[in-house]
């Protein structure tokens, strides 16, 4: 036990309050029980470090642990639990939850058993986390963190604080925003940056170690989760970063499930296995033709990636019409996308997306309402057409 005091304490005596994630203000707190999810490396373990920091003039009302750590193999979290509520604990903040075989009734038991007790956990494990969450639907509160904004990104690097910007916002201000912004900065040098490195925090400490160690998240997730978790055969595991490789390196993929399994070799079934695992898993994002019941299973679906970072990890050729709708659908993760007759997004229901490069035109979407193209390669747009990088403003 004074192991885990020791960590606890000298984390939080070394976690800064600098910068917090947009997450931080979203959260109510103050709920019983909280399921904070998102990909490793996306910042969850500080959040709530932070909060801990910022919110307990005494420490000793709240405690944080790692489900990872080594006393979790010789006592329960319900142990932890029953011993920090005697000794006036009123806050746990379980971390990586899901290294812990059995989590969720644990915590079931604990929220059950000690009604007095805040618990707040985070899990990086997509594929396991989704697994169980809806059992706790009825008990707990749940939050996904995403990676770095574009926006974010700046403020983590000093280079600028800049406001969230509301969708509606930026399509009816972007011209007057964009020229404010890039008259202080010359966006487009960052932007690329960030493409590149940008969207996982933990860029800051890797350095030139970063792309080998986002190669190991996905590694992690492939060769250990999907195999232990969805019970996939190692034939299919070597399977799997073949796909991610190919998709990678293709124009934004519309699926054609036929070609995609004489590629890998592997049958149709095992196509849509690996798809919907690295959908659940955060890896892809899959993008249908607005539909409604069983007809969605006749649309046709776009392939992109959870974010560029990613891309660029997978592959050295990357197709830069891929990474730019993958950036504009990252950035727009809270809203309804879906793979529109015309045009490259269909956002909520009611705005079209052309994304491409600089000299994108309007020829593919003219004469829709409401319909925009968002260029690559521009500083400031006019009227319809709207700079790439400002997308990275939404969160």
């Amino acid at each position: 036990m004074q192991r885990l005091n020791t960590i606890y304490l000298h984390l939080l005596e070394n976690v800064s309050l600098d910068f917090t994630r947009y997450l931080y203000e979203q959260i109510n707190w103050d709920n019983r029980l909280i399921l904070i999810k998102g990909s490793k490396g996306v910042g969850k373990t500080t959040m709530i470090l932070q909060h801990i920091k910022r919110t307990f003039k005494d420490p000793t009302l709240a405690y944080y642990a790692s489900a990872d750590n080594s006393w979790f193999a010789t006592h329960t979290i319900v142990d932890l639990a029953e011993y920090l509520v005697s000794h006036g604990v009123t806050h746990l903040f379980l971390d990586e939850v899901h290294k812990y075989l059995g989590w969720d009734k644990q915590i079931k038991e604990i929220y059950d058993s000690f009604p007095k007790l805040h618990v707040v956990v985070t899990g990086s494990s997509m594929l396991q986390i989704n697994e169980f969450e809806a059992d706790l639907s009825r008990r707990c509160r749940s939050y996904t963190l995403q990676g770095l904004s574009f926006r974010e990104y700046l403020e983590l690097e000093q280079i600028a604080k800049l406001p969230v910007l509301s969708l509606d916002e930026l399509l009816q201000n972007h011209a007057v925003i964009a020229a404010r912004i890039t008259n202080q900065l010359p966006v487009l040098k960052y932007f690329e940056n960030y493409l590149r490195c940008g969207y996982y925090p933990f860029y800051k400490e890797e350095g030139d170690g970063f792309a080998q160690r986002l190669d190991n998240v996905v590694n992690t997730i492939i060769q250990v989760e999907m195999p232990a978790i969805a019970k996939v055969s190692y034939e299919l595991v070597y399977k799997t970063k073949v796909l991610l490789g190919v998709l990678s390196e293709i124009n934004p993929y519309t699926l054609n499930v036929t070609d995609l399994a004489s590629r890998l070799e592997v049958s149709r079934d095992s196509i849509y296995k690996l798809l919907d695992l690295l959908q659940k898993a955060g890896l892809i994002r899959r993008l249908y033709q607005k539909s409604t019941g069983m007809k969605i299973l006749q649309k046709p679906e776009k392939i992109l990636f959870d974010n560029t970072n990613l891309m660029y990890a997978l592959s050295p050729n990357v197709d830069v019409g891929t990474l730019r709708e993958t950036f504009v659908a990252s950035m727009l993760y809270s809203h309804l996308l879906a793979m529109p007759d015309s045009g490259d997004l269909q956002v909520d229901e009611t705005y079209i997306f052309e994304v491409g490069g600089k000299k994108k035109n309007f020829g593919q979407i003219a004469n829709i309402r409401n319909s925009y193209v968002v260029a690559d390669g521009i500083d400031v747009g006019m009227y319809n057409k709207i700079p790439l990088w400002i997308m990275g403003f939404l969160y």
